[in-house]
């Protein structure tokens, strides 16, 4: 999640170009209008669905789950949905996913995680893209971007990313395989982080990270 423009499906194609022969990847874009993202990610010679909200400014589960039916779920290690750009509505809405990665671009300033608690108080890890720009962008802090990442009491990972410059990348990926291992290690002990219905009684079960 992130505002317009952040670098989202740039770090995708930096992520599949890195990451594509070691694991099976798939990404669902969301924008209001094209399927320019898709087409990108489709280059990479990864599978990829637009969903084109037309005025709605988030994606929403039901928008996600008429997308997964059109992909080939079968052995995907890592499911990607790129939410419309917005700072506002994307973080009120569970699309089911099991983590959130918010974007903060130099460009923007390093004041929106004050401007917009709600979307950097649900990320579980926060990338700073575009540092390449701070020699020319020298009112971007990152110290007062994780200041106010800290005063909304987040603990979340603060990376500082360039996918130009390549700078970050590893820890990015790093931070990446740890999560994945975490899930597959909860798979493999047959547990979910996220509810999941029993038959008996349809009662909800969840266990905590």
């Amino acid at each position: 999640m992130s505002s317009p423009g952040s670098g989202k499906t740039a770090l995708l194609e930096a992520t599949i170009e890195r990451l594509g022969r070691e694991f099976r990847i798939a990404v669902v874009e969301g924008d209001l209008e094209t399927e320019n993202d898709a087409a990108r990610i489709r280059k990479k010679g990864v599978e990829a669905v637009q969903i084109t909200t037309g005025t709605a400014c988030h994606l929403d589960a039901h928008m996600v789950h008429d997308a997964l039916h059109q992909l080939d779920l079968q052995g995907v290690d890592i499911l990607f949905i790129e939410n419309v750009g917005n700072l506002v509505c994307p973080a009120s809405f569970d699309l089911g996913q099991h983590r959130n990665v918010t974007l903060l671009s130099v460009p923007e300033g390093d004041d929106k995680p004050a401007k917009y608690p709600v979307m950097f108080r649900a990320a579980d890890v926060v990338a700073l893209t575009k540092v390449d720009l701070l020699p020319v962008l020298g009112d971007f802090s990152t110290e007062r971007a994780r200041d106010h990442m800290r005063a909304l009491a987040s603990a979340a990972p603060v990376l500082e990313l360039s996918v130009r410059s390549d700078a970050g990348i590893s820890a990015w990926l790093e931070w990446l395989a740890a999560e994945l291992e975490h899930y597959r290690e909860h798979a493999r002990r047959g547990e979910t982080l996220r509810p999941r219905i029993q038959p008996e009684g349809l009662r909800l079960h969840g266990l905590k990270a």
